[in-house]
């Protein structure tokens, strides 16, 4: 594997873009085209088939190179919240996560251009504090919420709202950097390349 060929990152997620950037690896950014509302299941399931697809989406269109994917759900008392539509289907995720645990899980899946598929599901447990309908109305008018999983950022105003984080903290922004880091190793990738 040629080190200088940049991986392609099939998301256009400023988050996953910035831990790719922490880790030092040349990358491009190609979003991947891949439907996303037809999948069933629980939330690792489903991470797991979103991920695989938007790999093979991307690698279709981009033939012969690296691609890594990855997606997010987050998990309470058996819902699977994706992002919100709205700011009330916020406000009603926020209610759901108060003073509960819930689980993130994030599939990643990496296509190296000889066809060899990495692919994991990496859970990790978030403990939510308690939170009033003051604090969650005003946190989603801030508009952070809405194009996150569960309609939360913890790297975020919403990390004043997590008591407890159980697992990779990176998975919880949305990709766990030390799976990708395994996978891209597997793969050849060396970390921490200076450009």
């Amino acid at each position: 594997m040629n080190e200088r060929i940049p991986v392609i990152l099939a998301s256009a997620s400023p988050r996953r873009q910035e831990m790719m950037v922490q880790m030092g690896v040349p990358f491009e950014v190609v979003p991947s085209l891949a439907p996303e509302d037809d999948v069933l299941g629980d939330g690792p399931q489903r991470v797991k088939i979103l991920a695989r697809r938007k790999a093979e989406e991307v690698l279709a269109r981009m033939p012969g190179r690296l691609v890594l994917a990855a997606d997010t759900l987050v998990s309470v008392e058996g819902q699977v919240l994706g992002k919100p539509a709205d700011k009330a289907e916020a406000c009603r995720m926020l209610k759901l996560l108060s003073g509960r645990v819930n689980q993130v899980a994030t599939g990643v899946c990496l296509i190296s251009p000889d066809g060899t598929v990495q692919e994991e599901v990496c859970l990790t447990d978030v403990e939510f504090a308690s939170l009033n309908e003051d604090n969650i109305r005003r946190y989603v008018d801030t508009g952070e919420p809405m194009d996150k999983a569960g309609a939360y950022a913890v790297q975020g105003r919403a990390g004043a709202f997590v008591t407890r984080i159980t697992g990779s903290p990176s998975n919880v922004v949305g990709m766990p950097m030390e799976t990708v880091a395994r996978f891209l190793e597997n793969a050849g990738v060396k970390l921490f390349f200076k450009v």
